[in-house]
C-alpha cells in the first residue's frame, strides 16, 4: 500500500533554462547595433556598403561615442551612405561639392566632433575641386573619404574626373582624358595622412580608419568602390577584378589603440612605426622595399611610379602626426565656440564705437 504502481507515467524533467548570452559591447559599453544606420538603398553589391560596414566597425572598435561625430556630405550615389551607418550622430547633407565648407564651419564651431566627410569623385574632383584644394591646405581635423568609382553614377555613368585614361564605359565609350590623382593632390596641398584603399580589401580598410580616427588633422582616403550597374565590366580600371588583378599594397598596415597593450612586435628594420596624437601606434610593415610614410617627395614619387607601371598602388602614402591642424593654427578657446554666452561673443556697443572711430 502508498507505493506507486510500476504502470504509472514518469514525469518529465523540468527543463534547464538556456541562459542568454550577453550582448558583446565595446569599452564604451556600446553593441555594434549602436552603429548602424538605415537599410542601404544603393545597388546590391556596391562597393560604397562595403565602406560603410568597415566605418561601423572602426568606430565601434575605437569606442567613439556616436554623438560626438559629425557627418557630412554632399550630393551622388556616396553622399546617401551616411544614411546607411551610425544613426545616432549629427549628419548634414550639403550642395554640390561644397561640404568642405560646411564641415570648416561646424569644426570651427565645436571642435570637440568628429568630422567625418564622405563624398564621391565628381562631387571632389569636378565640381568641388576649389572646396577640395582649400580643405587639404587647412589641414583641418576631419576623416575626407572618397568613395571613388570612376563614375557618375546619378546620372547614367559618365566618366568622371578620376577615370583612367583609355578605360571604357558599358557603351564602348573610351575615355581620353588622364585622370586626376586626388592622392597626389592632397600631399602636395598639406592634408597630413593620405591613403588609398579598396573597398573590397576589409583588412586593410578597417585599419586604415581606425588610424584615421586617431589623427589629428585632416585625413583624406581615396577608397576605389566599384559601380555595379555602371563600371564593374571588362574595360574599367575600377572594377572588382580589374582592382583584384591590380592591386599593390605598398605596405601591411596594422595598429595598436593606446587603450589596447602592445603585444605584436615585427623584426627589426622590417616595420615604420608612427606614434598618433592619442599614443596610438601606425605601424607599416614594408612589402616592397624601405618606405617612409613621412617623406612628402617620395609618396608622390612612387605615386608617379605606379601610374607608369599601371598599378592602383594602396596603403598610407604619406603621414605628418606632427604638423598643427587649423584649429591649433587659430588659436582658438579651449571651450567650444558654439558653447561661449551671447556676452562673450557678442561685441559690446564701446568696442564697436572705439572700432568705428579708428576707421574713420
Amino acid at each position: 500500500m502508498g507505493n506507486t504502481p510500476t504502470n504509472a507515467p514518469i514525469a518529465a524533467p523540468t527543463p534547464v533554462p538556456t541562459p542568454t548570452p550577453t550582448p558583446k559591447t565595446n569599452r564604451i559599453g556600446l553593441q555594434v547595433i549602436d552603429y548602424r544606420g538605415g537599410k542601404t538603398t544603393l545597388c546590391a553589391g556596391c562597393g560604397h556598403n562595403a565602406i560603410s560596414e568597415r566605418i561601423i566597425d572602426a568606430m565601434y572598435e575605437m569606442g567613439v561615442k556616436p554623438e560626438r561625430v559629425a557627418k557630412f556630405s554632399g550630393i551622388g550615389c556616396s553622399s546617401k551612405s551616411p544614411a546607411y551607418f551610425m544613426n545616432r550622430s549629427h549628419s548634414f547633407n550639403s550642395v554640390h561639392g561644397r561640404m568642405p565648407s560646411v564641415a570648416t564651419g561646424a569644426m570651427l564651431a565645436n571642435k570637440n566632433l568628429i568630422a567625418l566627410g564622405v563624398t564621391g569623385d565628381g562631387d571632389t574632383v569636378s565640381i568641388g575641386a576649389g572646396q577640395f584644394v582649400h580643405l587639404m591646405r587647412r589641414n583641418l581635423p576631419i576623416i575626407y573619404i572618397i568613395e571613388d568609382n570612376g563614375v557618375y553614377g546619378l546620372t547614367k555613368g559618365q566618366f568622371s574626373a578620376t577615370a583612367d585614361l583609355g578605360s571604357t564605359l558599358k557603351s564602348g565609350v573610351v575615355n581620353d582624358l588622364p585622370p586626376v590623382d586626388t592622392c597626389a593632390m592632397a600631399i602636395q596641398l598639406g592634408a597630413t595622412f593620405v591613403g588609398r584603399s579598396f573597398s573590397g580589401d576589409k583588412r586593410q580598410l578597417h585599419t586604415m580608419l581606425k588610424a584615421a580616427i586617431a589623427h589629428n588633422g585632416t585625413v583624406m582616403l581615396d577608397v576605389v568602390s566599384p559601380c555595379v550597374t555602371f563600371n564593374d565590366h571588362e574595360g574599367s580600371t575600377k572594377s572588382y577584378k580589374y582592382m583584384q588583378a591590380h592591386e599593390e599594397p605598398l605596405h601591411e598596415v596594422s595598429f595598436v589603440p593606446a587603450f589596447e597593450e602592445i603585444t605584436v612586435d615585427y623584426d627589426p628594420g622590417t616595420t615604420f612605426e608612427v606614434t598618433m596624437h592619442d599614443g596610438s601606434s601606425l605601424r607599416l610593415r614594408k612589402l616592397e622595399r624601405e618606405y617612409d610614410p613621412t617623406d612628402k617627395i617620395q609618396a608622390v614619387s612612387r605615386l608617379m611610379e605606379s601610374h607608369a607601371k599601371g598599378e592602383v598602388l594602396t596603403g598610407v602614402f604619406y603621414i605628418n602626426a606632427k604638423a598643427p591642424s587649423f584649429i591649433d593654427m587659430l588659436n582658438v578657446t579651449d571651450e567650444p565656440l558654439a558653447t561661449l554666452p551671447e556676452s562673450v561673443t557678442r561685441p559690446s556697443r564701446e568696442v564697436l564705437a572705439k572700432c568705428m572711430e579708428e576707421l574713420q
